[in-house]
């Protein structure tokens, strides 16, 4: 199957200690997200109050107070850790489609 021709390959590049880092940065980085994130840090700017009763006062104090939020933040590392086993996954799903046409071809020629 091709998922298991990806795996196959990936997993013969891979240190043990490399397989167990991803495994465990995935999981403990989505299960936190998705579990403990969105209840701690939910809805933070309803409770924020400004001083003006200008129009967006609050929207403006509050990105000035906090930049970005945590659950973006998150978001943002969870992307830049997995974004190159991705881009290696994408490169070994190219080798093998590639080693599938060449056999392929060598048994359309046999």
């Amino acid at each position: 199957s091709l998922l298991g021709n990806i795996l196959e390959e990936v997993q013969e590049h891979s240190t043990s200690v490399g397989k167990v880092w991803l495994t465990v940065i995935f999981i403990f980085r989505i299960l936190v997200l998705g579990t403990a994130a969105e209840s701690s840090w939910g809805d933070e700017q309803s409770d924020f109050e400004c001083d003006t009763l200008q129009p967006g006062c609050t929207n403006v104090c509050y990105d000035k107070a906090f930049p970005i939020s945590h659950i973006r933040y998150w978001v943002l590392q969870i992307v830049f850790v997995s974004t190159p086993s991705l881009v290696y996954m994408g490169h070994a799903l190219h080798t093998v489609r590639m080693e599938e046409k060449r056999r392929q071809r060598e048994q359309e020629e046999n």
